[in-house]
Order: structure tokens, then C-alpha cells, then sequence
């Protein structure tokens, strides 16, 4: 058997290993070309990628593909139609992070609020910060966080924003009704740009897909505070970054906390998001809020699971509620 794995910059030690024991491994680099990613599939027997465009034409390529399994999350890079159209099952890891990604956000919150970045560079810099102006940060107890996207990742984010900091949490999320929030500690509020006014801190937690893409654009950032920050660790291109990037380096918002992008990786210069670098209300991570040894080993684990059942012929379990993937008629089953 072949399997063919690409983004092996994002190391999978027990996944590799495993695989490799089965059959012939190929690891390809992020940033694959469609030709040679199309070739290696050709006589694949599993793919499994993170991050890399899978097209029609490299799902064509592939004649005995048992499955597509994304190790992760999201699944906007893949195309689904083609792969149902082929009776090729598609998968993703939807659980494995739910709680790592939330601590990421209030962690991206709390440093933005008490202003830990610029403080740390003062300190590596100067030795001393003395209590003047410029670094007096703010509580997040009695503030509003408000959420865009009330998932399973946004649910663990409201609970610790709520019990855990004491905060008004609110939440934009057309799906859910206000008593299904409730259960959750969460207000309803039905209009987006309504939450943006009424929140100090905007989390980001909705799946990208075409109703999603850009839904925080200029508009959207005029409608918030200038007190209030920004926080995305859910898909970059949620967010207008152009229009981000006018709204920080012009002052009209606070600041952001930012752990993907539309464009990744980025660069200090010739990127969209270069202007950000430097500036002090601004946290950038390298879509890192996933990576702990806890929700690799279960990442990792999963995987195999789903790489298991395909090769075994049997019906691979689909755990996602994203209606794209719940659309599957053929060697799926659904939790």
C-alpha cells in the first residue's frame, strides 16, 4: 500500500510510524505543486493532509483512493463535490482541539488586556517598567466578550470567558437558537454589527465557507470600539485583512490578537500583514493555538483511527457537524 501525507513540516512522529509499518510513506512539503501532488496520488491508497489544496484534478488523478483525511480541522481546502463525485470519503479530527485552541484565544486575550507583550519588550529592553500611562492595561472581570461562531471550539472559549473571568459573554451564530445559548452561559444577539458595538474583546470561532469569508470587514471594524481588540485563531480569512491592517496601523481599534492568516507563513516584509509586525497592540502567533503535546497525541490517534477504518474497507466515521462533510452518501457513517 501507499499513503501519501503532505505538510510534513507539521511533524506526526506516531502517524508516520505507524503508516510506514503498513505500507510506503511519501511525506511532501507544504506548498506543493498540483503536478506533483496529482502523480503521488495517482497510486495512493490514503491521503492525508493539514493545510495543502487538494483540487478535482489531483482527486481525478487518484484511482484507488480509499479516503481523504485532513489531519485537523478545517476542510475549505479540499474539494469535497469532486471527492463525492469520485466516492472518495473525505474526513477531518474536528475534536481533538477544543479546549487547546480556546485556552489559546483567552490567552491572546489576557496578554492583549494586560498589555504582556510591550511589557516583556520593555523589560528584555530596559530592565524596568515604572506604573505611568502607557502601561495600564485592563480587566477582563465585567467586561463584554463578544463571539462570532458559537461551536464546539466558541462554547469552550464562552465558558472560560464566563465562569472562568466572570465576563458578559455574548454571541453572533444565526444557527443557534437563545435558549441553546442560555445553556451555555451565552447571550443571543441576533445582529453582527449590534455585538461588535457592545463588546470589548471579539473572539472568532465560525467554519470558513462562503457566507463566513470576510464576514469582519471595514465596516464591521468600524462598528467596533476603539477600545475593544480583535482575537482570530479560528481562519484568516475571516477577517478583510487589508481592511485590519488599515484599522490598526490607523488606531481604530485597540489592538488584535491573531494566530491565522489567509496567506501563511508570513513574512517581516512583503506580505500583507508586515505592517503589523512591531506594532505593540498587536499579538501575532504562527497558527500555533492547536500545538500542545496533549492535542497532538490525540490529533495524531484519531487519525489513525479514521486511516483504519478505510483501509479496512468499512465506512469511515464522520464526527463534523459541517454540513459539507454530513452530505456524504458513501463510505461515511456519522457520529
Amino acid at each position: 500500500m501507499k499513503f501519501v501525507r503532505t505538510d510534513r513540516e507539521l511533524e506526526t512522529p506516531l502517524i508516520d510510524r505507524d503508516l510506514a509499518g503498513h505500507g510506503r510513506l511519501v511525506l511532501l512539503p507544504e506548498g506543493v505543486g498540483e503536478d506533483q501532488l496529482a502523480a503521488e496520488v495517482a497510486d495512493a491508497d490514503l491521503l492525508l493532509m493539514c493545510y495543502t489544496p487538494v483540487t478535482a484534478r489531483v482527486i481525478a488523478a487518484a484511482t484507488r483512493l480509499k479516503a481523504i483525511v485532513k489531519y485537523g480541522v478545517g476542510i475549505d481546502a479540499i474539494d469535497i463535490p469532486a471527492a463525492m463525485a469520485r466516492g472518495v470519503p473525505v474526513v477531518n479530527i474536528p475534536e481533538y482541539a477544543e479546549d487547546t485552541v480556546a485556552e489559546g484565544a483567552i490567552a491572546l486575550m489576557i496578554a492583549l488586556a494586560k498589555r504582556l507583550v510591550p511589557l516583556d519588550r520593555q523589560m528584555q529592553g530596559a530592565g524596568w517598567a515604572w506604573p505611568t500611562a502607557r502601561w495600564m492595561g485592563s480587566d477582563i472581570a465585567g467586561k463584554t466578550v463578544g463571539i462570532v461562531g458559537l461551536g464546539r471550539i466558541g462554547r469552550s472559549f464562552a465558558r472560560m470567558a464566563g465562569q472562568g473571568f466572570r465576563a458578559r459573554v455574548i454571541a453572533f451564530n444565526p444557527g443557534m437558537d437563545a435558549a441553546e445559548m442560555a445553556a451555555h452561559g451565552v447571550e443571543k444577539i441576533d445582529d453582527l454589527h449590534d455585538l461588535l458595538g457592545q463588546s470589548d474583546f471579539v473572539s472568532l470561532h465560525c467554519t470558513l465557507n462562503d457566507t463566513t469569508r470576510h464576514i469582519i470587514g471595514a465596516a464591521e471594524l468600524a462598528a467596533m470600539k476603539p477600545t475593544a481588540f480583535l482575537i482570530n485563531s479560528s481562519r484568516g480569512a475571516l477577517v478583510d485583512e487589508a481592511a485590519l491592517v488599515a484599522a490598526l496601523t490607523g488606531g481604530r481599534i485597540a489592538g488584535a490578537g491573531l494566530d491565522v492568516f489567509s496567506s501563511e507563513p508570513l513574512s517581516l516584509s512583503g506580505h500583507l500583514m508586515s505592517p503589523l509586525f512591531g506594532l505593540p497592540n498587536v499579538l501575532m502567533l504562527p497558527h500555533l493555538t492547536f500545538y500542545t503535546a496533549e492535542a497532538m497525541e490525540r490529533l495524531e490517534r484519531e487519525t489513525l483511527e479514521r486511516c483504519d477504518e478505510a483501509l479496512a474497507g468499512g465506512p469511515v466515521l464522520v464526527k463534523s457537524r459541517d454540513p459539507r462533510l454530513r452530505a456524504q452518501t458513501r463510505g461515511v457513517r456519522f457520529a
